[in-house]
C-alpha cells in the first residue's frame, strides 16, 4: 500500500506564508510527477502546481505564479509547496497528488494517488 500524508495547513493572515509538505510512503518503486491541487467550497478541484521527477519542469496556475513555489526531495519521497503573500481567495483544502510506480502483489505498476487533504484558511 502507498500513502500520501500532507501537513502544514492552518490559519494565516492575508500576506502571510505557509509551507505544505506531502510525504509518500509504502511499497514505492519510483515516483514520477507530483503536484498540489486545491478545492474551495462550492468550486471544482483545480491544479495549483506540479513538478516532474527530476524537478526540471514546474507548472503553476496563473493565480499563484510568483507567490507559490513547488519543490521536492526525492530522497525523502516528499513534495513541498511554499505559499507566500497569501490571499483570502487561496482558502481551500489542498491535496497532494502523485504518479507512483508501486509494487503490488510483487509487480510494479503505475498508479495515481491522492492525499487526504489539508485545510488552508487565509483570514484576518
Amino acid at each position: 500500500q502507498v500513502q500520501l500524508v500532507e501537513s502544514g495547513g492552518g490559519l494565516v493572515q492575508p500576506g502571510g506564508s505557509l509551507r505544505l509538505s506531502c510525504a509518500a510512503s509504502g511499497s514505492i518503486f519510483s515516483i514520477n510527477a507530483m503536484g498540489w491541487y486545491r478545492q474551495a467550497p462550492g468550486k471544482q478541484r483545480e491544479l495549483v502546481a506540479a513538478i516532474t521527477s527530476g524537478s526540471s519542469t514546474k507548472d503553476y496556475a496563473d493565480s499563484v505564479k510568483g507567490r507559490f513555489t513547488i519543490s521536492r526531495d526525492n530522497a525523502k519521497n516528499t513534495v513541498y509547496l511554499q505559499m507566500n503573500s497569501l490571499k483570502p481567495e487561496d482558502t481551500a483544502v489542498y491535496y497532494c497528488n502523485a504518479d507512483i510506480r508501486a509494487i503490488v502483489a510483487g509487480i510494479a505498476r503505475n498508479y495515481n494517488y491522492w492525499g487526504q487533504g489539508t485545510q488552508v484558511t487565509v483570514s484576518s
